[in-house]
């Protein structure tokens, strides 16, 4: 399995990237240091996924970073992703690990304890604790789960934890000290009219959570 670095996850999303596109986001924010990036795109198709996926992939590899599919471990394994993300109504984990074996990644979207404790069980490579804050990126989740949540997360498992939703900047230290890994975001670099800037700050704001937390 390709190493895992939590840090500073971006979530493409083609109407906040607007006439820049995914992929040119994508790329200013790997150059400025994220470490995961995430082919998101509800309303493509099939051959659109993997073409894109594909791209991704291998502009990911060029920064030794790591590229996730959403949703489709079908589109994953078409494009050679590095791995797949799974919500809470997606394909089932254990079916993604079937279809994509052994070495690939495999996150899981948890909202409880007791999610967390079975998405590892099944074999999930890391968690997603989502959503923390109330987002209008994630209009399918009824209540957001705080910081408290996340140290509920943190405490059932040992697995790797990123926390998504409403996360930026200013809030993004204190998710860390809760107990995440990394932040993942959709808006705040996506939409953001200079992108390594808007990564440059979060991952400013992750070292600060780090330190707060070990220190």
């Amino acid at each position: 399995m390709r190493e895992l670095d939590l840090s500073l996850y971006i979530v493409s999303d083609p109407y906040f990237a607007g006439t820049r596109g995914i992929f040119t986001v994508c790329k200013q924010a790997l150059e400025a240091g994220v470490t995961i990036i995430q082919l998101r795109d509800k309303d493509a198709s099939f051959a659109e996924l993997v073409k894109q996926g594909s791209e991704l992939r291998a502009l990911a590899d060029r920064y030794r970073a790591v590229c996730i599919v959403n949703d489709r471990p079908d589109v994953a394994k078409a494009c050679g992703a590095h791995g797949v993300h799974v919500g809470l109504d997606d394909a089932p984990l254990a079916e993604a690990r079937a279809l994509l074996g052994s070495g690939a990644i495999i996150g899981a979207s948890v909202q409880t304890p007791g999610q967390a404790r079975a998405a590892e069980r099944a074999g999930a490579d890391y968690l997603a604790a989502n959503m923390v804050f109330a987002t209008q990126t994630k209009t399918d989740l009824d209540n957001h789960i705080g910081l408290e949540g996340i140290r509920e997360i943190r405490a059932a498992s040992d697995l790797p934890l990123v926390a998504i939703g409403g996360i930026k900047a200013d809030n993004a230290a204190e998710v860390i000290a809760a107990g995440a890994d990394g932040v993942a975001v959709v808006s705040a670099v996506m939409a953001a009219a200079d992108v390594g800037a808007a990564c440059d700050e979060l991952l400013a704001a992750v070292r600060k959570g780090r330190a707060q937390r070990h220190g």
